[in-house]
């Protein structure tokens, strides 16, 4: 079930969730077998949505390299339905938005996801599950407060980055995941610290997208660079 057809100008969809729908944006691509990106939101029981700063600049950052892009509130959140489940309905949806979105991409050349803290770490376990995900970009993921031991292996090369003053999530705990991740066989796992940045990259916002910008600029991908796409 969705609102408006994806491919209108209209950026608004509600899809169908395991608990209930869900409300998202997205953006198609403009080429027939565009990269498909899927973006998570923080914490739902901390104020997290998929409108928030570091969510949206993902999400731009991935339609400015040509992909079709998805970011929505996990259950409980915004006017999707449900309530928080802890982690484990929050997977279930983004597996449901994952699949709603290779339903209109089904020739996509690639397909990624991205989080931000408590969305990282959704994105990761997703990651696990999907082995179609080629790779993820994690920002701030809670290494301190969550069990990120699944990855053994981590299947997919991505990017990790962190702020040096983040006050929720000590930058060693993440530098040992990247580290630990690294050190495996047949990916590539870069690592970038922001060293003045805190969790929510207040007033850091500007240096997280050169970051995020420069590492998708350098993904092998034979697309054109887009003007930013006039999505909300």
């Amino acid at each position: 079930m969705q609102s408006k057809s994806p491919t209108s100008n209209m950026p608004e969809v509600i899809f169908n969730g395991p608990d209930g729908r869900l409300e998202g944006r997205y953006q198609h691509g403009k080429l027939p077998n565009a990269p498909v990106a899927l973006l998570l939101h923080p914490h739902p029981q901390h104020g997290g949505t998929m409108n928030h700063k570091v969510v949206y600049a993902l999400y731009h950052a991935f339609l400015r390299r040509g992909f079709s892009t998805l970011r929505f509130n996990f259950r409980g959140v915004g006017r999707s339905q449900g309530k928080f489940d802890n982690g484990q309905g929050e997977l279930s949806d983004a597996a449901a938005a994952l699949d709603w979105m290779q339903s209109f991409n089904p020739n996509a050349s690639s397909c990624w996801v991205g989080g931000f803290s408590f969305g990282a770490w959704i994105g990761m376990q997703l990651l696990m599950r999907r082995p179609e995900i080629d790779g993820f970009i994690s920002v701030a993921p809670p290494a301190n407060a969550y069990n990120f031991t699944f990855l053994a292996p981590c299947p997919s090369s991505g990017l990790i980055v962190h702020g040096g003053q983040d006050e929720l999530v000590p930058e060693p705990s993440v530098a040992k995941l990247a580290h630990k991740l690294s050190t495996q066989r047949n990916i590539k796992v870069d690592y970038t610290l922001i060293p003045e940045a805190n969790h929510t990259f207040t007033n850091t916002l500007d240096p997280l997208t050169r970051v995020i910008d420069d590492y998708l600029a350098e993904l092998p991908m034979e697309m054109p660079v887009l003007e930013t796409a006039a999505a909300v």
